[in-house]
């Protein structure tokens, strides 16, 4: 049996923080104060509590070149992933709706040119005849690329998120509130975030110059922001949980853009009840994979058809597209697990690198998510790119800035990384196949250098104990409506002891049980995924959420256990 991790809790707010939350259910406020809020400000999501357009550095210089090439052709330029992709669809929907004469998009095939605004991928660009090419959720790092545009004469917006590295592309004009020196208040914007920013400031502007409406444009497609900042896994800071919010409030009004819809029905989700779990593990996904396997132009088209019966037509084939993407992820999968079990933990080291020459470019980072939750360190999870070149793609933990860890190593080794990019808590990155077993080596030592403290328990981190109270439909409703809650502002999960009634295996691997609190209750019931196995007998300790589960036109509250481990009476 798997050996259990460690579950801690969060500790305890002093009742005075929870008060200044204002008049709310004390369960509630009590969470929210576990997750750092202190004032009741914080819980307002109208789009009134935004950071302030304006506020956004080089906002009207972007907006301006927009505008002056509205009856010129625009070219964007997007990413491979839902970010990318929502990010793609939101400037082209409001760019025409704003009346723009000719606005078309290009993403780089991953396998063909790789990622971001290459030179290769200007060329081809500029057999568009573009007058503006404008990059979403890339160009940072694009400065080859945008030399390129330079020498082609076409002039490049870079709207972006990436951490800029030492030197910024000769762009006209670079849109990221991670740029050095700024004082934007949500450093944490996704690639969404910066072009909903960005079209909010052009709308405004058209309205003062006259297109009547043009300024509540961006807001229809808000539900667009939503998916792709959920699905960028940006961590959701006040004004992150605006744009969620008031997307999935469209959503649930009926506004959403039908490919969203479609993606949902396909899945079996109602949009009516849609949270920001399902744009994270249903929709999400399903777009994502056309980007890891083919074409990201499938999800794009997906997200701007207007007609239903279009949608749902690309949402099948997504969905066909997604059970590949999990097929060859589970081999994948299996063989990376049996290479570090195969290793055993006390040999694992600080950085896991793991590779093998038959994967496939565009699964590593499921890979690196996969393993990272199997080690509880950071992973790197590399395919081959080609004969020479491997690609990498790296998740981390808590406390682990990977992409300054990647900067080290290419810092104390010039040349051994060829590119590198990313976030704290993923990156990627190209490096040679012959120097594979010196980046390892290196990146371990640098881990050691940079984190020696790091927290490889994997500790599972919780709410403490549910009141009994709580074991009901109605707490389980409020907290749907209590998030959103994503990275950064964690769905809340507890922690408890309890009696197994009964347990029974559903699916391939799912352990469907019926428990009561140990100390006394209603028998609950409860779904395990992927944990079928041992046969539990007696009590048990729990860590898990509560949430509502609908069968037939009928709701009841179930615990979503994320971990079983027996305590008394053991487990058969």
């Amino acid at each position: 049996m798997k050996q259990a991790r460690p579950v801690i809790s969060r500790p305890i707010p002093n009742q005075s923080d929870i008060e200044r939350l204002g008049d709310i259910d004390p369960l509630h406020a009590r969470l929210y104060a576990m997750r750092g809020l202190t004032a009741a400000e914080e819980l307002d999501y109208s789009l009134a509590r935004l950071a302030p357009v304006s506020a956004l550095e080089n906002i009207d210089k972007a907006a301006e070149l927009v505008i002056a090439n509205r009856d010129k052709r625009i070219l964007i330029v997007g990413d491979y992933d839902v970010d990318g992709a929502t990010s793609t669809a939101l400037l082209i929907r409001c760019l025409t709706s704003f009346g723009f004469a000719d606005v078309q998009y290009l993403v780089p095939n991953r396998f063909d040119y790789g990622y971001g605004l290459s030179k290769e991928i200007v060329r081809v660009a500029a057999e568009r005849k573009p007058a503006l090419l404008i990059t979403v959720d890339n160009g940072i790092s694009s400065v080859d690329g945008v030399a390129e545009a330079n020498s082609l004469g076409i002039p490049v917006l870079i709207t972006d998120h990436h951490l800029p590295g030492d030197e910024l592309p000769a762009a006209a004009v670079i849109l990221n509130p991670n740029l050095k020196g700024s004082t934007f208040p949500s450093r944490n914007l996704a690639g969404v975030g910066v072009a909903f920013y960005l079209m909010a400031r052009v709308g405004r502007l058209l309205e003062e110059q006259g297109t009547a409406g043009a300024a509540k444009i961006p807001a229809r497609y808000l539900d667009l922001v939503a998916l792709g900042t959920v699905a960028d896994v940006v961590p959701l800071d006040h004004n992150n949980r605006i744009l969620v919010q008031q997307g999935l409030l469209r959503m649930r009004g009926g506004h959403a853009v039908p490919g969203i819809e479609a993606l949902l029905q396909q899945s079996g989700r109602k949009i009516s009840r849609c949270v920001s779990s399902d744009l994270g593990f249903v929709v999400g996904p399903r777009i994502n994979a056309a980007g890891r396997l083919e074409d990201i132009s499938v999800g794009i088209e997906c997200l701007l058809t207007d007609n239903a019966e279009t949608a749902n037509d690309y949402a099948r084939i997504l969905d066909q597209i997604n059970s590949e993407r999990r097929d060859i992820e589970s081999t994948m999968r299996d063989e990376a697990f049996a290479y570090v079990d195969a290793l055993g933990s006390r040999r694992w080291p600080s950085c896991v690198c793991v590779y093998d020459a038959s994967w496939h470019q565009g699964i590593v980072g499921l890979i690196a998510a996969r393993v990272r939750e199997r080690c509880h360190r950071p992973v790197i999870a590399f395919a081959r790119e080609d004969d020479v070149m491997l690609k990498g793609s790296a998740r981390s933990i808590p406390g682990v800035h990977i992409r300054d860890l990647l900067e080290a190593v290419s810092t104390v080794e010039p040349g051994l990384i060829d590119k590198f990019g990313g976030h704290a808590m993923a990156a990627g990155l190209s490096i040679s196949e012959s120097g594979l077993e010196d980046f390892k080596r290196i990146a371990a030592r640098q881990m050691g250098r940079l984190y020696p403290d790091a927290d490889f328990s994997g500790a599972i981190v919780t709410d403490g104990q549910l009141p009994g109270s709580a074991f009901n439909l109605g707490f389980a409703r409020s907290l749907r409506d209590a998030g959103p809650w994503g990275s950064g502002f964690p769905e809340p999960l507890w922690s408890g002891d309890f009696s197994v009634v009964e347990q029974r295996v559903v699916g391939e691997n799912h352990l469907k049980l019926r428990v009561r609190p140990a100390a006394g209750g209603n028998v609950i019931d409860a779904i395990a995924f992927n944990q079928a196995g041992p046969a539990y007998r007696g009590i048990v300790q729990l860590a898990y959420k509560i949430d509502v589960n609908e069968y037939r036109g009928i709701e009841n509250p179930q615990l979503v256990v994320e971990q079983i481990a027996a305590l008394h009476s053991g487990a058969a």
